[in-house]
């Protein structure tokens, strides 16, 4: 099944402003590329650009886009392995994007074999339900918002952290306080604090009932991780710390996080995220699904290859109620208050609304 042409669309989604420890994004920064083959049948994929955190714009994607697309013209869209190989051959990193023509590959993969990804992939159906995440802002607005997202039904909250410590704590000192303790709190410190400001405020918040930290200090603090591993009361999971299988190893075995946080943004798609979690899950370390600011076209990828990875115990996919003013999806995920369904409609079931793209800047190779 030949690769003949790839539509590439700036799919920028307006959102209400989100804050974390890195920046404040205004709108998602996507980018929804169609794979067409000979076959009858194309791919789409999704990818979400997050600068601040993995480096690569929405205008980055978008020429890489190009450039990938004229890699494959004419390439068997079925080689899944060959196909990445050749993104890789040409340019280190980009992953974002990378993730994008990962998806659309398994999409045309699974299409072609007249199943549901997840089927495809190996997996099968399960309870998925989402976290919903509190942007930074003052200990009481977020706490009022903790309060809204307790009354709409949310049993799990992810509150991003990392501007300064002594007031993170109080942050989740006026949370805890307006939720109560049966609502489960997951933190996220973006890499925001130091060493120091992460034993403050790791040990400041044990008597919070905290699951988990994700990334609390900087990629380049990762030597001192196993340190902070001893000294906090709450568990450490990897995130910016870990993009492929190799940093999963390595974070792994020196003690370095209790879990490990999967993102196709990170990863480059499904095929390395596959690697990464079956590293995890040889050494017993759990690992969460997490995202940028996709879609649900994206997000639909996402949770078929929650279903085919048993070794990902906590989900962290409210991407798409973050904040999102519009919904260029059409079929794909479907929310049931936090919960997560899918259709078993053949490949990953969500394509993008053609209204949606009418509007969006378009390059085709």
């Amino acid at each position: 099944m030949l690769i003949t042409e790839i539509d590439i669309y700036r799919f920028s989604i307006k959102m209400e402003p989100f804050t974390i420890a890195t920046g404040t994004m205004e709108y998602a920064q996507n980018t929804f590329i169609r794979v067409h083959t000979n076959g009858g049948v194309y791919g789409v994929g999704e990818c979400s650009a997050f600068p601040m955190i993995v480096g690569e714009t929405q205008d980055t994607c978008l020429i890489m886009a190009q450039e990938f697309a004229r890699l494959w013209k004419g390439k068997d869209a079925l080689d899944i392995p060959a196909r990445l190989q050749q993104l890789h051959d040409f340019t280190a990193g980009n992953t974002t994007i990378k993730s994008a023509f990962d998806i659309a590959l398994y999409d045309i993969a699974s299409k072609a074999a007249g199943l549901p990804l997840y089927k495809y992939l190996g997996g099968e159906r399960r309870p998925v339900e989402s976290d919903i995440t509190i942007g930074i802002s003052t200990p009481e607005i977020m706490a009022a918002k903790a309060t809204v997202f307790k009354n709409n039904g949310a049993t799990i909250l992810k509150v991003k952290l990392g501007k300064d410590a002594k007031g993170d704590v109080e942050r989740i000192r006026q949370i805890r306080e307006a939720v109560g303790p049966e609502i489960k709190i997951r933190i996220d410190a973006n890499q925001g604090w130091s060493f120091e400001d992460a034993v403050f405020a790791l040990q400041g918040m044990a008597g919070y009932n905290i699951q988990f930290c994700e990334q609390p200090m900087r990629t380049w603090h990762d030597d001192k991780l196993p340190e902070l591993m001893d000294l906090s009361p709450v568990k450490i999971m990897a995130d910016e710390s870990v993009y492929n299988h190799h940093d999963a190893r390595k974070q792994i075995n020196s003690g370095s996080c209790d879990y490990v946080n999967i993102k196709m943004a990170k990863s480059g798609g499904i095929f390395e995220a596959k690697k990464i979690h079956d590293e995890a899950a040889s050494k017993d370390v759990p690992c969460m699904m997490g995202g940028m600011l996709e879609s649900r076209i994206a997000l639909s990828a996402k949770l078929h290859f929650v279903y085919a990875s048993p070794n990902i115990k906590f989900y962290d996919m409210d991407t798409c109620m973050l904040g999102h003013l519009e919904d260029p999806c059409i079929g794909g995920v479907s929310y049931d208050g936090y919960h997560l369904h899918i259709s078993d409609a053949p490949g990953i079931g969500a394509d993008a609304d053609d209204d949606f793209l009418a509007k969006c800047e378009k390059f085709s190779v």
